[in-house]
């Protein structure tokens, strides 16, 4: 299934790999930034935000207008000196040097062992997007569910659904053979049917619950392509 797979391996077109580092003022990479990656024959373009949370480490999103993606969380962020290193996924990364007034960075994306210059300016503050939040599910529905998606090639997910102490849910679905790239979901459910939804990548799941609690089997949808795909439970 291309449709699925091309956006999410194309998303991965923003993954920094640590990079020689030496002593130099470290440069703030917090805010919005646009520019492009130089593919043969085409440019992808590609926007990236990044800020700090909390705990003072840096995080942030890639998105991909082209190919409506938007706000795919990035794994890692890290900020050394005028060096920056992120990824969306492990097996493609990027490295980049920012300049001296922090308002643009250069470096090499590496994807299948080959090298491709990318550059991004500044264009602001970063618009990071909300965490996804949905109401609380049924306890039959919380922990880690494993299923594969026939797209082409077998594509192993991960799908993790939990209640949280405000009384929230979150979901995420984690593609393990696209470089570990983590999805996060809207869960809609009313009895045994369940909906997950991600602003992510424009696709959905819609199924059902079996009677045992151990299988949600129902179909994946992403533009105009409609897959089986079924959930089963993992056992702690």
């Amino acid at each position: 299934m291309r449709h699925f797979a091309r956006p999410l391996m194309l998303a991965a077109l923003l993954v920094l790999p640590a990079s020689s580092v030496r002593a130099q003022t470290v440069v703030d990479p917090s805010g919005h930034w646009e520019g492009k990656v130089e593919v043969p024959q085409m440019d992808v373009i590609v926007e990236v935000d990044l800020a700090k949370n909390s705990k003072g480490e840096f995080e942030g999103t890639v998105g991909i207008p082209a190919q409506h993606l938007k706000g795919l969380p990035l794994k890692k962020v890290v900020v050394q000196g005028r060096t920056i290193n992120f990824h969306a996924r492990t097996d493609q990364t990027l490295s980049a040097d920012l300049s001296d007034d922090g308002k643009s960075m250069s470096g090499t994306f590496a994807i299948e062992g080959a090298a491709l210059p990318f550059s991004l300016t500044r264009t602001g503050d970063a618009r990071m997007m909300p965490p996804v939040k949905s109401a609380a599910i049924g306890k039959e529905l919380e922990g880690t569910w494993n299923g594969t998606l026939e797209a082409g090639m077998p594509l192993r997910l991960v799908l993790t659904m939990s209640n949280q102490a405000d009384g929230t849910a979150t979901g995420r679905i984690v593609n393990l053979d696209q470089g570990g790239l983590e999805i996060p979901l809207a869960i809609a459910q009313k009895g045994s049917s369940v909906t997950l939804d991600t602003s992510v990548v424009p696709g959905s799941f819609s199924g059902a619950l079996n009677a045992e609690g151990t299988e949600l089997a129902g179909t994946w949808t992403q533009g105009s392509i409609a897959l089986p795909l079924t959930f089963k439970r993992v056992v702690p």
